[in-house]
């Protein structure tokens, strides 16, 4: 995915989410982030993205505390939030393919613009689902979250940041994930951790669906009851009891 397209999904899930909060109550919990209320959700975008920003253009900083952002007064949100996703677009185009720190090494400045398009997109479901506002993500931009989620997750740094992940290495077991139109994600869970590849195949459970419920469920913002599980449904379970996103 280029980075023009990132900078147009930014903008958009930025939006999105914009509309999802617009009117609602501040200090309304979010079910799919129950320690948060809807003020620090949209925060923590606005704070992202700036932190995002910074780290592209001087380098690495300590992760901020989603309760130490202020995006100000409900009315104030859209353009705090607008503001903050141009900081990081300018930045990322700037900085061209010159590497940038990452949890992961060094990679191109890009790395962070479509790490918090991604980011953006799923807390703009989590601020649907609090708010009972419309969800919808364009396809190209739902699978490609599900294929920069199976980045990070296979990535061998991962269960250094994040030691419960390493549950999700196995024997061999195999999940599909079954788009509607496309290729989908075959996923093994090795002894040296997740493998996987765009690929169909036969596997121990697939999950088939819209891809957008796909992601919803992979990133266990909806249940796993929203697609169609065929075969070892535990091993789905399991998988999404030891992951988070």
């Amino acid at each position: 995915m280029d980075v023009a397209r990132l900078v147009d999904g930014l903008h958009q899930s930025t939006a999105g989410f914009a509309e999802a909060v617009a009117g609602a109550d501040p200090d309304a919990r979010v079910p799919t982030c129950p320690e948060w209320p809807l003020r620090v959700l949209a925060g923590h975008i606005g704070q992202a993205h700036r932190w995002a920003a910074g780290i592209v253009r001087s380098g690495p900083s300590p992760v901020p505390d989603p309760f130490d952002a202020d995006p100000g007064r409900p009315g104030e949100w859209p353009d705090w939030l607008h503001r903050g996703a141009e900081e990081l677009a300018e930045a990322v185009l700037a900085a061209g393919e010159r590497p940038v720190w990452t949890f992961f090494g060094d990679r191109p400045a890009s790395f962070w613009l479509r790490r918090m398009l991604h980011d953006t997109t799923v807390h703009r479901a989590d601020a649907a689902i609090a708010t009972g506002a419309a969800f919808r993500v364009a396809p190209d931009l739902a699978a490609d979250a599900i294929s920069e989620w199976l980045e990070i997750l296979a990535d061998p740094a991962t269960p250094t940041l994040k030691p419960a992940l390493a549950e999700l290495r196995g024997t061999g077991q195999t999940l599909q994930l079954r788009p509607e139109a496309g290729p989908g994600w075959l996923i093994t869970r090795t002894p040296g951790g997740v493998r996987w590849a765009r690929a169909a195949d036969t596997a121990d459970v697939t999950l088939a669906g819209p891809v957008e419920d796909l992601l919803l469920v992979f990133t266990r913002r909806l249940p796993l009851g929203r697609v169609t599980v065929t075969g070892d449904r535990a091993l789905a379970e399991h998988w999404l009891a030891h992951t988070a996103a």
